[in-house]
């Protein structure tokens, strides 16, 4: 009988296959902004975004050349519900996986995995971190190609498209559940 795990026991999957503590610290700051927004757009379901937000890079530590592939076999022989296991994977849409996002919730993720790395990397470069920060200045982020190079804009953009939000809307919203 598959289940979904509590955000609590998706961390500790995800602590069991990862041990860098830049990716826990990834799918912590991931699954939060997960659980700040369903707060905004499905307040029922706050813990089930924070438990994917947790688990969508399990194995990318262990498997960066098969992620999601990977995510997939690991999710189901730990019979993690079939909900969990998709919204998971489709966050490599297009990139790894071709398991398309259709749930509001998997377009979310789909839009801020990405954009959470390039925000924690313009907080990092400012005095006052991710207090005072403007969607502006994470837009002239955006455009300098160089900086945050490992953070995809085109799968930013695609999420924000996904979302039907403007890239500014979407880095908003983003910010300010990082800041949450």
């Amino acid at each position: 009988m598959s289940y979904i795990p509590t955000p609590e026991q998706a961390e500790e999957l995800l602590k069991r296959f990862n041990k860098e503590p830049f990716h826990i610290q990834h799918a912590e700051t991931v699954s939060k902004v997960m659980g700040e927004l369903a707060r905004r757009y499905d307040s029922e379901n706050v813990d089930f975004w924070c438990t994917v937000g947790m688990l969508h890079d399990i194995d990318f530590e262990l498997y960066p050349e098969q992620h999601c592939v990977k995510a997939d076999e690991m999710l189901r022989e730990l019979d993690i519900d079939e909900d969990v296991i998709h919204a998971v994977v489709s966050h490599g849409y297009g990139i790894c996986a071709d398991v398309e996002p259709t749930k509001y919730m998997e377009k979310v993720l789909f839009a801020t995995d990405e954009l959470t790395g390039l925000i924690g990397a313009a907080a990092l470069m400012r005095p006052t971190g991710l207090s005072d920060m403007e969607p502006k200045s994470v837009i002239k982020k955006f455009k300098d190609k160089k900086f945050a190079a490992g953070c995809s804009r085109d799968v930013i953009r695609r999420g924000a498209e996904m979302l039907g939000m403007e890239l500014s809307e979407l880095i908003a919203l983003t910010i300010d559940a990082m800041r949450a």
